[in-house]
C-alpha cells in the first residue's frame, strides 16, 4: 500500500475511533444521569461493576466466535493494572462526594499535567512550546465551562489526589501493556474487564451504601429504571472497548486532551436535555476556547518534534574513533 494511502486509511481510523469513544460516551453519561437523577439509582460503583461484567461477556462471546485470540498479560500486571482502575473509580466517586464540584472538576483537570509528567519522567517523552501552550488553553477553557464553586478540606483532596493519580496511571498503563505484551483491545480488556467486574461488584454495594446510606438490594426496580440499566451496561461495552482503541492508538495525554470534547458535548446535551439555565455566556466563550485549544493540540503535537521521545545517544569521542578503528584493523587481519 502507497505511504499516501497508509495516511489516510490511519486518519480515517483514528478519527472513526474518536468518534466512537466521544458518542459512547456522551450517551453512557446522559443514561446515567437520567437513571440517577430520576430513578433514583445512586449505586455508581455497583453499576460500574455491572459495566464491565456486561463487558465480559461480549469479550467471550468473541472469543468463542473467533474473533478474539488468546493472548498472555503476567498476573503481576493485570494485577497493577486492577489496583490502578479501581482506585480510580472508587476515587473519582468518593471525590465527588467530599468535594464542591467546582474543586472535583479541577480535580480532573489535573489528570492532563499528571499523564504529560508521566510520559515525560517513563517514556522521555518531550513536548513543543505549542504543544504545551495548547494544552494549557484546553485546560483554561474546560475550567471556564466548567468550575464555579471551589472549596477544599483535607480528606477531600486526599480523595482527589488519589483519584488523579490511579486514573492516569490506569490511562498510561493501557497503552503501556498495549505496546508491551503487542496486546490488541479486545485482548487487553478480556483479561481486565473479568477482574475488574468480581472486584467492583463485590466491593461496589458496600462502598454504595457508605457514600449513599442505601442499599442497591432495596432499590425499588421496576420496568423502566431496569431497562436504563440494561441500556447503560449496553453503551458500556462501547465505552471500555473504545476507551483502550483510543489510548491504544494514541497515548494518555492525548485521550484526555481530545477526550475534553466529551465534557463540552456532555453541557450541551444537558442544556437540551436536562437543565436549560446552564448554558451561558460565560460557558459558551470557555467552550470556544476549549476548542480551539484542542484544534492547536492536534495541529502541534503531529508536527515533527511537537511530541517525541527525547535521544540520549552519546557524541563519539576521539578516543572512541580510534578504538573502532583499532577493532576494525584487528579484525581485517583476523580475515
Amino acid at each position: 500500500m502507497a505511504p499516501a494511502k497508509k495516511a489516510d486509511k490511519k486518519a480515517t481510523l483514528d478519527a472513526a475511533a474518536w468518534m466512537f469513544n466521544v458518542v459512547t460516551s456522551v450517551g453512557i453519561i446522559i443514561v446515567n444521569k437520567a437513571l440517577m437523577a430520576t430513578y433514583g439509582f445512586s449505586f455508581a460503583t455497583t453499576l460500574t461493576g455491572l459495566h464491565f461484567a456486561t463487558t465480559t461477556l461480549m469479550t467471550l462471546v468473541l472469543r468463542c466466535l473467533g474473533y478474539v485470540q488468546p493472548s498472555h498479560l503476567p498476573f503481576k500486571e493485570l494485577l497493577k493494572f486492577i489496583v490502578f482502575a479501581n482506585f480510580s473509580i472508587v476515587g473519582m466517586n468518593v471525590s465527588l462526594m467530599w468535594n464542591s464540584v467546582g474543586f472535583y472538576q479541577i480535580a480532573k483537570l489535573s489528570m492532563i499535567p499528571v499523564s504529560c509528567l508521566l510520559e515525560v519522567v517513563l517514556d522521555k517523552i518531550r513536548y513543543s512550546r505549542d504543544t504545551k501552550l495548547s494544552i494549557g488553553l484546553v485546560l483554561v477553557g474546560v475550567g471556564v465551562c466548567t468550575v464555579t464553586d471551589v472549596s477544599v478540606n483535607t480528606k477531600g483532596f486526599v480523595a482527589a489526589f488519589v483519584a488523579v493519580w490511579s486514573t492516569a496511571l490506569q490511562q498510561y498503563y493501557v497503552h503501556y501493556l498495549q505496546q508491551k505484551y503487542k496486546l490488541s483491545s479486545f485482548n487487553l480488556i478480556g483479561h481486565t474487564a473479568p477482574a475488574q467486574a468480581a472486584t467492583l461488584l463485590i466491593v461496589g454495594p458496600f462502598l454504595d451504601y457508605w457514600l449513599t446510606e442505601k442499599r442497591v438490594d432495596m432499590y425499588d426496580y421496576n420496568f423502566v429504571s431496569v431497562m436504563f440499566i440494561t441500556l447503560s451496561c449496553t453503551i458500556a461495552i462501547g465505552t471500555n472497548l473504545s476507551q483502550f482503541i483510543c489510548i491504544g492508538r494514541f497515548t494518555a495525554v492525548s485521550f484526555q486532551v481530545l477526550g475534553h470534547m466529551k465534557t463540552i458535548l456532555v453541557l450541551v446535551m444537558g442544556f437540551f436535555f436536562f437543565d436549560r439555565d446552564g448554558l451561558n455566556l460565560h460557558v459558551v466563550l470557555g467552550m470556544i476556547i476549549a476548542v480551539l485549544g484542542m484544534i492547536w493540540y492536534g495541529n502541534a503535537s503531529s508536527k515533527p518534534g511537537g511530541k517525541e521521545k527525547k535521544n540520549y545517544s552519546l557524541p563519539t569521542t576521539r578516543q572512541q574513533k580510534h578504538g573502532a578503528a583499532l577493532d576494525y584493523d584487528e579484525h581485517q587481519g583476523k580475515v
